[in-house]
């Protein structure tokens, strides 16, 4: 790697691209080989980005659902053929979209909806935070409306396809958090806590809400298309309530705690002190291709991701060829929506977390992202 050129690429997405702020941290088998972070965490642009600057990790915290749900599989609670009404009764008679040209009806759905289709993306949901079921729910318990309660009204909506035929970015992790809290018998946090965060000494990560939004919480940002990159509220809609935790999407962390996490997994699912948080094999299953035909077109088409498949709630490359990529196949990890990503290699015991904090950025997907993957492996 040459760190010389990360660090000035880094640097010239602050000064030259309007970026507030970068970090960035690569560990290779449990040693930090490179830290550098540019910029500044607050709105007026003068304080100075700290080592344990907090963000919210949007979609990034799939990546740790995944594994916290994984986990219940390698210890055989759940199994990814379960279907997904045996823990969520709500999903046991569901409809379904049906197209015929431009003619769309309403059937009962003929495949039962399962946890691999969750954890793929293949589940007929989509990302609409206000489907009816949803809007009842906060109607009627405001913002006291638990996990539960949210996650069972999903579906008052039909799903847009049939289980496992096609892939469709959607609430389907925050269903998988839901179902870790029927099995595990606490708050999908506190599973998290004990299970991953308290191994690995991430003491600066939890779950994102409307009461508990830090000091230490870097200014989001948005890219507005007309006046360019500007301040926004640090909001999180995928909270949906003071009592709801996202499983897709509701973690806050920092830079620091995220790269342990992304360190352990690299090495198998043991960090340097020894914690195992998962076996090694099964973050082989993890990372292994679940998408069929149709859906690996799906995930190309709709996110541009080209030579990808993916896995239990992760991208995997599959065709570095097809892109032209220096990282080998396997390398998996994910994004948030404020432009974080995680890179993480098992092959070579290599991973990278990157952090920023401005919505609406397509520059973070389209180039930064892949700019630091190909950097890895120079």
């Amino acid at each position: 790697m040459n760190y010389d050129r990360i660090t000035e690429y880094l640097d010239s997405l602050v000064t030259e691209r309007g970026i507030p702020s970068v970090d960035c941290i690569i560990y290779k088998d449990h040693e930090m080989l490179y830290r550098h972070m540019k910029g500044t965490n607050d709105k007026a642009k003068k304080i100075p980005v700290r080592n344990d600057q907090l963000y919210l990790m949007f979609s990034m915290t799939k990546v740790l659902t995944m594994t916290a749900f994984m986990q219940l599989v390698e210890q055989g609670k759940v199994s990814l053929e379960d279907e997904v009404s045996k823990y969520l009764p709500a999903y046991s008679d569901l409809l379904t979209e049906k197209r015929n040209g431009n003619v769309l009806s309403i059937i009962r759905s003929e495949t039962p909806l399962k946890l691999k289709h969750l954890v793929s993306m293949q589940s007929g949901l989509d990302y609409n935070l206000e489907r009816a079921g949803i809007s009842r729910v906060l109607e009627e318990k405001g913002m006291s409306a638990t996990t539960l309660e949210l996650v069972n009204a999903f579906v008052e909506t039909p799903l847009k396809f049939e289980p496992g035929t096609h892939f469709l970015y959607s609430l389907s992790h925050d269903v998988i958090g839901a179902v870790i809290e029927v099995v595990s018998g606490k708050s999908l946090g506190e599973y998290m806590k004990e299970n991953i965060w308290d191994r690995l000494g991430m003491n600066n990560t939890y779950f994102a809400k409307p009461v508990n939004y830090d000091s230490n919480l870097a200014c989001q940002f948005i890219d507005n298309e007309k006046k360019g990159i500007i301040p926004m509220k640090p909001v999180c809609q995928y909270q949906l309530s003071d009592c709801y935790e996202s499983g897709g999407a509701g973690l806050i962390s920092c830079t620091e705690d995220y790269a342990a996490f992304a360190d352990t997994m690299a090495c198998g699912g043991t960090n340097k002190a020894g914690k195992r948080i998962i076996k090694a094999k099964t973050i082989d299953i993890i990372k292994t291709n679940l998408l069929g035909e149709k859906s690996l077109k799906d995930i190309e088409d709709t996110m541009g991701r080209k030579g990808y498949g993916y896995g239990c709630g992760m991208q995997v490359l599959m065709h570095p060829e097809a892109i032209g990529s220096k990282a080998p196949a396997g390398i998996f990890g994910w994004d948030g929506a404020a432009g974080s990503c995680v890179f993480m290699d098992t092959e070579n015991k290599l991973s990278l977390v990157f952090a920023m904090h401005v919505r609406n950025c397509g520059m973070a997907y389209d180039e930064i992202h892949p700019t630091l993957r190909e950097m890895m492996y120079e």
